[in-house]
């Protein structure tokens, strides 16, 4: 989503504490409906509070008893509302901040990496052209139709190369997606689906030739949450017959929708754009972190337009500490896709923030 919605802010944002430390003004106006222009509209809006690319996806190693893994990789930018009329070049206009993450399915562990620097000195920018994105010896960058990814990390490495296999998937009303009751809370939100996916995963030591399917989420917004909102959970699925499924819903302190959407994309291109009030997220499992003492619901049965589906974590330990980065502790994991009939029908990631504390972005 991320909605980042990372999510739905994505997904994949989960800039809580940035909000108050940035002064940012508490009052904001809807978004005008826009076409989105590409490659323009893959890099950065620096005059947007919050922005994130947010890429996940499964892969699997080459060769006879493949490992299976989970891959995440997140990239925000926030706009400093405070510091944008300093003339310094130290003055912090933009921060930028990644998450990455490699679920280690067999190993049943979950590594994790994050970074944060302010914009400028070339440690880190934001290509308002197109996606290009570096955060020190981070960086995810496109060209033409192929983006590209590199992140070395204390444990393990990412350095990845994802495919367009579709066109780019507008969600909510051509890219702009509502998240709240008020107009002002929306953003502009696009998705790239069912990317062939290729390259190299170092987990512990080891290294893996691997190949996939990938999702990419990006979005931008002024205001997203209703106050009301502490979290959401969301969904981003890639079905093995080529079709694309987005589901989340904004939760009060009760665990009630504050808002919901989505939407559904064919194989053959079809879209089917959710409403509010037709998507439902109803808990089946929960597991309890050891860390944080926080309880997620790992397994969920998620009613939509297209279908009843459980979205199922590969493995129940998938949670985030970002603490120490944008603030927030969050679960975040490779999850499969199961129809009403029980059968595995595709796999994705599945995001749970607010759990540990409400979110402030």
């Amino acid at each position: 989503m991320a909605l980042l919605p990372a999510s739905l802010l994505r997904r994949h944002l989960v800039l809580a504490g940035v909000a108050g430390a940035a002064g940012w003004p508490s009052a904001a106006h809807a978004l005008p409906a826009k076409t989105l222009i590409f490659p323009r509209d893959r890099g950065s809006h620096p005059d947007f509070r919050t922005e994130w690319w947010y890429i996940t996806g499964r892969a699997t190693s080459n060769g006879s008893g493949g490992r299976v893994f989970g891959f995440q990789l997140t990239f925000f930018r926030a706009r400093v509302e405070g510091t944008q009329d300093m003339t310094s070049k130290f003055a912090a206009k933009q921060l930028l901040f990644a998450h990455a993450a490699i679920t280690d399915v067999q190993g049943k562990k979950l590594l994790v990496d994050q970074r944060i620097a302010r914009d400028g000195f070339g440690v880190a920018s934001a290509s308002e052209q197109d996606m290009a994105i570096k955060l020190r010896d981070w960086s995810l960058q496109a060209e033409g139709s192929t983006y590209s990814a590199e992140l070395p990390a204390s444990d393990f490495a990412l350095k990845l190369q994802f495919d367009e296999t579709q066109p780019v998937l507008l969600q909510g009303n051509k890219g702009l997606s509502r998240k709240g009751p008020d107009a002002a809370q929306a953003s502009y939100y696009y998705s790239q689906p069912q990317l062939a996916t290729r390259g190299s995963l170092q987990v512990t030591g080891q290294s893996f030739e691997v190949i996939g399917k990938a999702w990419l989420d990006h979005e931008w917004s002024q205001e997203l949450l209703h106050p009301s909102a502490v979290g959401w959970d969301w969904i981003g699925m890639n079905l093995t017959d080529g079709s694309a499924l987005t589901a989340f819903r904004l939760r009060d302190k009760d665990g009630n929708a504050v808002w919901d959407g989505g939407s559904f994309r064919s194989a053959q291109g079809e879209l089917n754009v959710f409403r509010r009030g037709e998507v439902i997220f109803k808990a089946v499992r929960r597991w309890k972190s050891p860390p944080s003492q926080t309880t997620y619901p790992v397994e969920w049965i998620v009613r939509t337009p297209a279908g009843i589906y459980t979205v199922r974590a590969v493995i129940d330990n998938q949670e985030l500490d970002s603490r120490s980065s944008t603030g927030a502790i969050y679960w975040e994991g490779l999850s499969e896709l199961v129809d009403s009939s029980g059968h595995r029908v595709g796999s994705g990631y599945l995001e749970m923030t607010g759990y540990a504390q409400p979110l402030r972005l």
